[in-house]
């Protein structure tokens, strides 16, 4: 039974998902960090410095705010409208904190302004019309927060899925630049070595003519998952396009990475031999002790590695090392 494109959606937003996480988590970068590696908005860039403040600070700034605007509604009365002020704790707490934080605030300013009601010496036909307004307030906040929150999921949701290739349910193209990106910048401060594996699959356009292009929709997933199921916490896989992929090992010098690439080829062997295509791997593993300059350059080395692979006979790897200026003489498995 082949997975419908929603269930390989959710898949693949899980498992990329939880995979960048894991990955940021263990190498010390944050999302803002990932997120600055590209070219954003002003308005981005302002989100991403509220991300970066402390929970207890926006949770403190918010109740803060409710009880401003409830001071200001005491002393001015019900004749000035300030309804506009309440919802921005409410945004704060519901989109950079939680949902829960947002529904806690919301509470409290339909709370406040009952009590600011009262103390003006608001008039009314009855008190009670004074709590309907409190209870109307309430919900009207409660809905803001829900829809509020419905959208952030939803770009939660829209941005994971933009790294995702969608058929292996690995990262895909942009999420290995952007990573490789932020990779970088840590070498250049750290000055600690990285390696980028690039294979491409000989004969795979045969296994599409010969079994279909299911065959070979099943092939890349295989590949994909046993790559994803073998390498390290701290690496990260991706598919370029095509029968092409990606590995990022973060400080994994030359001798480290020769003894990974061989082994993610035997077992890419041992699947391929299971399932008898005639499928084999060039590699190019591409320590960099220098870190490029650009994204570009770091792509075309690699590149370059993996067909100089394929134009000596195809299923092998080549192993070389970037100092800067140059490469080194490069090594072949």
């Amino acid at each position: 039974m082949w997975p419908s494109r929603k269930d390989s959606l959710e898949y693949g937003q899980a498992g990329a998902a939880r995979k960048l996480r894991e990955t940021l988590k263990v190498i010390g970068a944050t999302e803002g960090e990932w997120e600055a590696s590209l070219n954003v908005s002003l308005s981005v860039k302002v989100t991403e410095f509220i991300q970066k403040l402390p929970k207890w600070f926006l949770i403190s700034l918010g109740f803060g705010i409710v009880a401003f605007v409830g001071l200001i509604n005491h002393l001015n009365g019900p004749e000035l409208s300030s309804w506009i002020f309440y919802l921005v704790p409410i945004f704060l707490m519901t989109w950079f904190t939680a949902t829960w934080a947002g529904v806690i605030v919301s509470i409290a300013s339909a709370f406040t302004w009952v009590i600011a009601d009262f103390t003006s010496g608001a008039d009314a036909f009855h008190s009670a019309v004074l709590y309907w307004n409190g209870v109307a307030r309430l919900c009207s906040f409660l809905i803001f927060t829900f829809i509020l929150s419905s959208i952030r999921s939803l770009l939660e949701r829209e941005r994971a899925l933009s790294r995702i290739d969608f058929l292996t349910g690995i990262g895909n193209r942009r999420y290995f630049i952007e990573l490789a990106d932020m990779e970088i910048n840590r070498a250049r401060r750290y000055r600690h070595p990285f390696t980028i594996v690039f294979i491409d699959l000989d004969n795979f356009k045969a296994v599409n003519d010969r079994y279909g292009h299911r065959a070979g929709d099943k092939l890349l997933r295989l590949i994909a998952d046993t790559i994803q199921s073998k390498i390290r916490i701290t690496d990260a896989v991706a598919r370029l396009g095509g029968d092409e992929f990606a590995i990022l090992l973060p400080e994994t010098g030359s001798e480290l990475a020769q003894a990974i690439a061989g082994k993610l080829q035997k077992l890419s062997m041992e699947v391929m031999h299971q399932q008898r295509w005639p499928v084999t791997f060039s590699m190019g593993a591409m320590t960099f002790t220098t870190p490029p300059l650009t994204i570009d350059e770091m792509l075309q080395v690699s590149d370059r590695l993996m067909y100089v692979a394929k134009s000596k006979g195809k299923n092998r790897i080549e192993y070389e090392v970037f100092e800067g200026e140059g490469c080194s003489l490069p090594t072949t498995a």
